[in-house]
């Protein structure tokens, strides 16, 4: 026969078990969750990127900045190509501006530089030495790009902008913020370079993430870099 004491015991190791139970439910779903962000993350890393280092690639020395396109011709599909026996030489230090409408190749013309892709024919070369033969990394580290579409990660505008230099000083990322324009604007903040900017700069305006992205940059001291539209969101007297 079940007593009132029992009822009461019964009733008191329920509510005991309750609360487990539903944080092991809780636990299940936030694991399968969880299962299947890490599949799309795998499925990334396994991914073999299309440009590969050849074999015997050698390590960039630090460059001058020379940039030369030799006969270069570019397709993303061989039967139609975009550029076509591209001849360009630009010498260090020199101010080039590439003007047309949209779609006929700038962006695919400076994206060689870096080899994001490779020219279908002709050489790119940087300081005489063939972008297909040097090290991905070491050519990389010495050029700067700043896309149409700017990048910023949820974090501050001070870790944003140092983010290609780690262990740059404050004093060397207020020079780079000076030097895009943007410094005013950070310094009329209460945080100042401390302020979160949101997930991809969701808080700021597109021109002030242009800016930031400019001073980000600059801060790396490229011996190349590659504006690309990169004040499309910024206003005449700014720019």
């Amino acid at each position: 026969m079940l007593t009132p004491g029992k009822l009461i015991s019964f009733l008191g190791y329920v509510s005991l078990a309750i609360k487990p139970l539903n944080q092991l439910g809780k636990t299940y779903s936030l694991y399968q969750r969880a299962l299947a962000s890490a599949e799309r993350i795998f499925e990334i890393l396994d991914t073999e990127p299309e440009i590969k280092e050849l074999p015997g690639a050698i390590k960039l020395p630090p460059i001058e900045g020379y940039v030369c396109f030799k006969d270069v011709s570019f397709g993303y599909d061989s039967n139609e190509l975009i550029l076509e026996n591209i001849n360009l030489e630009i010498e260090p230090g020199e101010k080039v501006a590439l003007v047309g409408p949209s779609g006929v190749g700038k962006t695919t013309l400076v994206s060689l530089i870096p080899r994001f892709y490779d020219s279908i024919s002709g050489v790119v070369a940087i300081d005489g030495h063939d972008v297909k033969k040097v090290k991905l990394a070491s050519l990389r580290q010495q050029i700067s790009i700043v896309p149409q579409e700017t990048i910023l990660f949820n974090g501050t505008i001070g870790d944003n902008i140092a983010y290609g230099r780690p262990e740059a000083t404050e004093e060397e990322i207020a020079e780079a913020a000076r030097k895009a324009n943007v410094d005013r604007f950070i310094e009329s903040l209460s945080r100042g370079y401390d302020t979160e900017v949101g997930e991809r700069g969701v808080k700021l305006s597109g021109g002030e993430r242009q800016r930031i992205a400019i001073a980000r940059a600059i801060l790396r001291d490229p011996r190349i870099l590659i504006l690309d539209e990169a004040t499309s969101a910024v206003d005449a007297e700014t720019e």
